[in-house]
């Protein structure tokens, strides 16, 4: 699998709720409430960091997981998250994306 890039959407507005982030697309207004690892991923999705070490340095660091088993979620959690314009997807580094996260 090659690197993938993730940025947040700039057609977003999010905010961070105690550990928790909350996420609404401004395509559909669909709400997503992301848990605590969610949010390490969201927090990290800055276009210029791949997946795999933002699972790595990130997602395995804070929490206690495996990295395959990390990877596998992350990757389910950035499809469904792309799939609805959350967040973007790319094999190359992404130009700046400035989600609305407060």
């Amino acid at each position: 699998m090659s690197d993938r890039y993730i940025a947040r959407s700039p057609r977003i507005a999010a905010r961070k709720l105690g550990d928790e982030m909350v996420v609404m697309s401004a395509a559909d207004s669909s709400l997503f409430t992301l848990n605590e690892v969610g949010t390490a991923i969201w927090q990290s999705a800055d276009g210029r960091t791949t997946l795999q070490s933002i699972v790595a340095h990130q997602v395995c660091q804070q929490f206690e997981v495996s990295e395959a088993d990390a990877m596998r979620d992350a990757e389910e959690f950035v499809t469904q998250l792309s799939r609805h314009g959350i967040l973007l997807v790319s094999d190359k580094p992404i130009e700046s994306s400035s989600g609305g996260t407060r």
